[in-house]
C-alpha cells in the first residue's frame, strides 16, 4: 500500500470511529523527505488516496492536485519537532471538549502513561498559524498527544497505525474524564503510583503479544 493510501485508509478509519466529521481534521504521515498528508476541503470519511498530496518537509507540493490541508504548518512543525512518523489533528467530541475546559488533562487510568501522561492542553491560536503549530509542537514535548484549547486534538506516532492508537486512546480518557467528573471528584493516580505502573509494564512487556513458553 503506498503511502498516500494508508494516509487515506487512516484518515476512513478515524471518521468511521467518530473522530473526524466531514472536512474537519487532517492526517499526515512520512517517509524520508516525503509526507503524505489529507488535501483541504477532503470530506474524511471517503478520503481515497488522490485525496492525499506529497509535500517536502518545507511545503513543497511533490505529488496530488489537491492544495494541502490548511493545517500543513501544523503538520510540517511537529515532523520536524518531533520526529514522528505519523500526525493525526481530530476534532473529536470528548477531546475536543475537553480542550475547550481543562489546562491538562490529568492522569486517571494507567493506560495514559502510553501517551506519555498528564495530556497537556496548547494555548488557544488561530487555526493554520505558526502560533499554533509550536504551541502545539511545545505541549507535545515527552508526549505521544495534546490537546489544542479550544479547537481539537493532535497524536502522534512512531507509525501512522500508533498515532492512529494514540488519537484512539486519548478520545477514550476524555470521555472517561467526562463521565468520572458526572460522578463526582475523580481520583488521580500519584506519581508514585505511575511509577510503579511503568515498572510494571517494562517487567511485563505489557502490550506486546508473547509466545507461551516452551
Amino acid at each position: 500500500m503506498s503511502l498516500r493510501e494508508q494516509v487515506a485508509a487512516a484518515s476512513r478509519r478515524l471518521a468511521a470511529e467518530g473522530l473526524l466529521i466531514g472536512t474537519a481534521g487532517n492526517v499526515s504521515a512520512r517517509e524520508g523527505d516525503r509526507i503524505a498528508i489529507t488535501g483541504t476541503g477532503v470530506v474524511l470519511a471517503e478520503c481515497v488516496a488522490d485525496d492525499v498530496t506529497v509535500v517536502s518537509p518545507t511545503g513543497e507540493v511533490l505529488e496530488g492536485t489537491l492544495v494541502p490541508t490548511s493545517e500543513l504548518d501544523l503538520h510540517l512543525c511537529v515532523h520536524a519537532g518531533s520526529g514522528s512518523a505519523a500526525v493525526v489533528h481530530t476534532h473529536a467530541p470528548y477531546s475536543t471538549a475537553a480542550a475547550c475546559v481543562l489546562v491538562e488533562l490529568p492522569v486517571l487510568h494507567y493506560q495514559q502513561l502510553l501517551l506519555g501522561g498528564e495530556v497537556r492542553v496548547a494555548p488557544y491560536a488561530t487555526f493554520g498559524t505558526p502560533e499554533l503549530a509550536d504551541g502545539v509542537l511545545a505541549a507535545l514535548h515527552g508526549r505521544q498527544a495534546a490537546l489544542m484549547a479550544n479547537h481539537g486534538s493532535v497524536a502522534v506516532g512512531a507509525t501512522l497505525a500508533k498515532a492512529v492508537e494514540n488519537a484512539l486512546l486519548l478520545e477514550w480518557l476524555a470521555a472517561l474524564h467526562h463521565r468520572a467528573t458526572a460522578l463526582g471528584t475523580p481520583r488521580l493516580l500519584t506519581e508514585q503510583q505511575q511509577l510503579d505502573v511503568i515498572t510494571q509494564a517494562l517487567q511485563t512487556s505489557y502490550g506486546t503479544t508473547q509466545e507461551n513458553p516452551r
